[in-house]
């Protein structure tokens, strides 16, 4: 393990907390691009990976690191809006650590290696940043270093054969000349061109 491939996560978890901060309360049960996840459960969910993740990266594990997510049968706590922004800067200060990045650790209840949990952090980050910012009509600029890497992550889990496609389902065609974030939500299997107005 070197010191370039630790991402600092900072500019990607204040992203996600400036999209949260300005989600009205009236949008809290409109749809998001996950069906089965309303803009209020997509928050529990935010919340709760950077719990586990925050955790995994501190090798704190335990009932944060266990747990699948449940995020549509868990309520959004009323103080979420401190919550979320406090819960993702101890994320990014957690993968700041060198040794969060090695060894082996859980999240979701699954163990892998450290470098792999941050990748699946930054991953979730950046995807679930653009569910957040297309259900709730803001604009997207995911932090580019933190974009590429979790590119980078979906196409080799897409291109593995033992997986049979991608880690969220099928895949969605993008063409290769679409925009990085275009080609890294399709390979999350979602449509780029989603709007809250195109749900059935």
């Amino acid at each position: 393990m070197t010191d370039s491939t630790i991402l600092d996560l900072e500019a990607q978890t204040q992203v996600v907390a400036r999209l949260a901060a300005r989600v009205p309360d009236t949008r809290l049960d409109d749809p998001t691009p996950c069906p089965e996840y309303p803009v209020g459960a997509l928050l529990v969910h935010l919340i709760g990976l950077a719990v586990a993740f925050r955790d995994a990266a501190r090798k704190d594990l335990g009932p944060t690191t266990d747990t699948v997510p449940d995020p549509v049968s868990t309520p959004l706590p009323a103080d979420w809006r401190e919550q979320l922004p406090r819960a993702l800067a101890e994320l990014a200060e957690a993968w700041r650590e060198p040794s969060a990045w090695t060894g082996m650790t859980r999240a979701g209840s699954v163990d892998l290696p450290g470098d792999i949990a941050g990748a699946v952090a930054v991953d979730e980050l950046v995807i679930h940043g653009w569910d957040l910012a297309r259900a709730t009509g803001q604009e997207y600029a995911p932090d580019q270093a933190a974009l590429r890497a979790a590119y980078d992550f979906l196409l080799a889990a897409a291109e593995d054969e033992t997986r049979g496609g991608g880690i969220y389902g099928p895949l969605v065609p993008v063409p290769d000349g679409a925009p990085l974030l275009d080609r890294a939500v399709g390979l999350s299997g979602r449509d780029p061109a989603w709007t809250p107005a195109a749900t059935p």
